[in-house]
């Protein structure tokens, strides 16, 4: 897969350096992955959840922060929306 807006993560892991491993470790195995349904991401990430219009949210250590994507199966995307604090994101419409 070809993580779309990776600037935005790097802002981010400036602002939060706590959870840089955590981010590049998330960007590599998303890299790696070859995702042909929305199952496989499970598979990798059970917490993640799947929302409609192919939005996916992960748990960034442990919870601690949220990960907004849009992920495109068929064209083999994932498009970073968003990422904040868990409770920066407590309220946001997605």
């Amino acid at each position: 897969m070809k993580v779309v807006g990776l600037r935005t993560l790097d802002k981010f892991k400036k602002k939060h350096g706590d959870c840089r491993r955590q981010i590049d470790a998330w960007v590599k195995d998303v890299t790696n992955s070859d995702w042909q349904s929305f199952n496989d991401i499970k598979k990798v990430y059970p917490s993640a959840s799947v929302l409609n219009g192919n939005t996916v949210i992960f748990n960034i250590k442990g919870n601690n922060y949220r990960l907004v994507t849009v992920v495109v199966i068929v064209a083999g995307r994932v498009f970073i929306e968003w990422i904040g604090t868990h409770e920066e994101y407590n309220g946001k419409t997605f």
